[in-house]
């Protein structure tokens, strides 16, 4: 819905709210959970996610909430965990997430060769993919994710139609929005007319999601730390169970100690070089963060400002912009997510600029919105190239703390790196917040009352366009970049039916001439035959 104007967007909102309780929650208010009902009626995202899978029409986007709810209730999502499920579900190896794409995309692997396909576990295999999608659904709400059917050594004992249905009816009804590409790995070619079938469950707004690839191919979409062997890859990742395939999220480095002394020169050199630019005092810029105690106007006005979902987070050219300013201090994110116990800040991805900009530093701010202390850390998939300053300290009520994350020295930013915040409220009568009492804190803790929220990296690319015309064309050109390759892939695909009514019509030919070469040697046996009986009898 980022094309239509914030006013519409939220016309079209409060409409589906309306209608699906005046036309559908009031008549049988028991096909649904109630759990679900209530965060359609909370969460704007959500309701978006439907829209923008029907095009903001009204009446598809109810039909289509009708049918997920009903879906969710009778398969209760909701109350889904890893105790529900048949311990061998995991044991297989057939489903899990693990890796991301080169896009920065979560990879949701299918390994075929290891599915059988049995009507008997059909539901419990079905209630294995649910959970794996709601529970990202649940870490990662509104970020999409990759699909890897791994299709290697696979046989027709393998290939479960039922299976595949059932995913595609996930993306497509039960959690629209999700899904951003399909790449189907080394496909026998046996199932090339189950894949006709399949595209036709896609239907033609998901059919360009589809990518058939190879060895040669599939690191197009994936690149090889993610892949395994026989893709190509360098993964040394083997799936097992127990535990859970989870995110590696890690303690950084330097989590609150001294500066290493490389990244210390650098620091010093950026610092000296904002007090001379910038005109400010240069003493406070290394320094440890520390709390900020938030006026009480400020800490009314702020829960009420407005959350920024994903569309309206900073865009890329507003950040260049922000970067033509010759700067390398830490710039205040704008984004805000507002959770239970903490508002984050940004919402949803760290911005580091690229060599070209030379910004290796990135703010997160949190703010305590809880009655008491709330203790914090923070984790990351890539420990070794960052410093986060402080990652394991707590924040107090109504104040607002600075975590600064940095690069380390030459290493450069990923889209695949993922930080991880986690708080938890401490009770009142815990005295202190030291890090021994911390520690102590969160073994004990339970893990259903962590709060956990997650941020991706984004790479800004130079701030320094050639010229204004060049900056506004650049808005342009992935639309007409889109534009050729669907009507390549059209083309493409146009050919390809051609050919395979070519190749269709060529085994026709060949099965006729087959037969009737088959009948003329038949007859010539039996002219033959005939013949010689005749000249038998006239001897």
């Amino acid at each position: 819905m980022a094309d239509i104007p914030p006013q519409d967007r939220g016309r079209l909102v409060a409409e589906t709210r309306r209608r699906f309780e005046a036309e559908y929650l009031a008549d049988k208010p028991e096909k649904y959970d109630l759990r679900d009902v209530e965060k359609l009626q909370q969460d704007d995202s959500w309701v978006e996610s439907y829209l923008i899978w029907r095009h903001n029409v009204v009446d598809d986007t109810l039909k289509m909430i009708d049918e997920s709810f009903q879906w969710r209730k009778e398969f209760m999502v909701n109350d889904m965990n890893e105790s529900t499920l048949p311990k061998w579900v995991f044991e297989t190896g057939a489903v899990y997430l693990h890796g991301y794409d080169k896009e920065g995309n979560k990879l949701f692997w299918f390994r075929v060769k290891f599915h059988t396909k049995d009507n008997k576990t059909l539901l419990d295999k079905k209630k294995l993919i649910a959970f794996w999608l709601e529970r990202y659904a649940r870490r990662e709400p509104g970020k999409p994710l990759t699909v890897m059917f791994d299709m290697a050594e696979t046989g027709l004992s393998n290939i479960d139609m039922d299976i595949v249905r059932f995913v595609i009816n996930c993306f497509k009804i039960y959690y629209p929005k999700y899904l951003t590409k399909i790449v189907v790995f080394d496909m026998p070619w046996i199932m090339n007319a189950a894949f006709k079938i399949i595209k036709g469950w896609l239907g033609p707004d998901a059919i360009n999601m589809l990518k058939f690839t190879s060895k040669n191919e599939v690191q197009e979409y994936v690149s090889m730390e993610y892949l395994p062997s026989h893709m190509g890859g360098t993964d040394p990742f083997k799936y097992s169970y127990p535990p859970l395939v989870d995110d590696d999220f890690q303690t950084p480095l330097c989590e609150n100690g001294p500066i290493t002394s490389e990244d210390e020169t650098e620091s010093k050199e950026d610092i000296d070089t904002d007090g001379k630019e910038m005109g400010e005092p240069n003493s406070n810029e290394e320094q440890l963060p520390g709390p900020k105690k938030i006026s009480s106007a400020d800490t009314v006005s702020k829960p009420e400002e407005p959350i920024s979902k994903p569309e309206e987070s900073i865009s890329k050219p507003e950040e260049c912009d922000k970067g033509e300013s010759k700067t390398k201090s830490v710039k205040k994110p704008l984004s805000v997510f507002k959770g239970l116990l903490l508002h984050i800040s940004p919402a949803e991805e760290l911005y580091f600029g690229s060599k070209e900009i030379g910004e290796r530093k990135c703010l997160i701010m949190l703010t305590n919105v809880a009655k008491n202390t709330v203790a914090f850390k923070v984790r990351t998939t890539a420990p070794d190239k960052y410093r986060v300053k402080p990652s394991n300290s707590s924040c107090e009520p109504g104040t607002s703390l600075d975590i600064v994350v940095s690069l380390h020295g030459g290493f450069t930013v990923s889209p695949q790196d993922r930080f991880l915040i986690m708080a938890a409220e401490m009770e009142q009568q815990l005295s202190g917040t030291g890090a021994a009492e911390l520690a102590q804190f969160w073994k004990e803790v339970p893990r259903t009352k962590v709060m956990e929220h997650r941020l991706r990296c984004h790479v800004l690319e130079s701030s320094k366009p050639s010229s204004l015309s060049l900056k506004e064309n650049a808005f342009n050109v992935p639309t007409k970049t889109n534009e050729d390759l669907y009507s390549q892939l059209t083309r493409l695909l146009d050919l390809n039916r051609k050919l395979q009514e070519q190749v269709d019509r060529c085994l026709w030919f060949q099965q006729l001439l087959t037969s009737l070469t088959v009948l003329l040697l038949s007859f010539a046996t039996f002219c033959l035959y005939v013949l010689y009986n005749q000249r038998s009898d006239a001897l």
